[in-house]
């Protein structure tokens, strides 16, 4: 098979590459980045048989070519953070709308098998005090630019099914958690900041809840959707992780040997959803997929043992990062 993955340099999509080059040795994998700050090349650090390639998905002179050549193309590649969104909205719009177009106009022209990764973010929120979950038929209620231009991308996949008889398939995922996560984001954040001895960070009153899922038992699920799925279909995929902010800070502070409320209160950020929480039973039941960790606890130990063992891939981030956000009590709840 020979496989291209755009956003393979970021979070989600370096560890779909590795994953991939450890479970299926006969696949030829092309990464697709543009190596914004969110890319890293360490993150494909080792691996062999990979062809990296920077560009813009927005950009059809280079995605068309790369596109002719596979078999599936595998599209990671977003703009992902909700702060930044409400800062500037203007590449969120270019990436996840204009890209998400290019993707789909090159997929068709050469028939190419397409899966399109998306967040349970489109959905909006759910009351905390509620026992709903998400399913593939929750109608969408985005709350910011980077959740809106997602379910924007979403719906130009169902429309070229639809239109033009493009073989994809969709999946919405709950929060990632694992190796190779930008410290931007809410975990590795907070982990970051203890090893580098400060105190962690929290929104508002800490009670949003999010439904968290290890990046392996993300990656697992897609090629299972890419393996079995019906084209033109949606799937959720959540490992029943629903936890609140608070709870996840204490229990990193738990494991990392610190006080459990050793950390600061900050404002909450404009827009903040307060609950997610995926139902992840059509997958479980129709395409057999179940995930290999279903305790957060084991996950996030796992979590935190990458970041003590591999400062020399976050530090530099760090750096940058906590530069930016000095004064801004921007942290990220994703």
């Amino acid at each position: 098979m020979r496989l291209l993955v755009t956003g393979g340099a970021g979070f989600i999509g370096s560890n779909f590459v590795h994953l991939t080059r450890k479970n299926r040795a006969d696949t030829e994998i092309t990464v697709l980045d543009a190596f914004t700050y969110a890319g890293n090349h360490a993150s494909l650090a080792g691996l062999d048989r990979v062809r990296v390639i920077e560009g813009d998905i927005a950009d059809a002179a280079v995605v068309d070519p790369l596109v002719a050549e596979a078999d599936v193309v595998v599209h990671f590649a977003a703009e992902s953070h909700n702060d930044n969104s409400l800062d500037d909205p203007s590449p969120f719009v270019r990436t996840n709308l204009i890209g998400t177009f290019t993707l789909l106009e090159a997929v068709r022209r050469h028939d190419v098998r397409y899966h399109h990764i998306s967040t349970d973010e489109v959905y909006g929120d759910l009351e905390l005090d509620d026992e709903q979950r998400f399913t593939e038929n929750t109608a969408y209620n985005p709350s910011s630019p980077y959740s809106s231009t997602k379910a924007g991308s979403d719906l130009l996949v169902r429309a070229w099914v639809r239109s033009f008889g493009v073989r994809a398939t969709l999946s919405n995922c709950s929060n990632n958690y694992g190796p190779r996560q930008h410290v931007e984001k809410f975990i590795p954040r907070q982990i970051t900041t203890i090893l580098d001895g400060g105190r962690p960070k929290l929104y508002g009153d800490g009670l949003n809840v999010r439904d968290w899922i290890h990046v392996d038992d993300h990656n697992e699920a897609v090629w299972t959707i890419i393996d079995r799925g019906e084209v033109g279909q949606t799937y959720l995929i959540g490992a029943d992780g629903e936890r609140s902010n608070l709870a996840v800070v204490r229990d990193i502070l738990r494991h990392m040997g610190r006080a459990p409320d050793d950390f600061d209160h900050v404002t909450d950020r404009s827009g903040h959803d307060r609950r997610y929480a995926i139902d992840s039973t059509r997958l479980r039941t129709e395409l057999g997929w179940t995930p290999r960790y279903p305790d957060f606890g084991s996950g996030l130990a796992a979590t935190i043992d990458w970041y003590r063992a591999n400062e020399p891939w976050w530090r530099p981030q760090k750096a940058a990062a906590e530069q930016r956000y000095a004064g801004q009590q921007i942290i990220a709840s994703r």
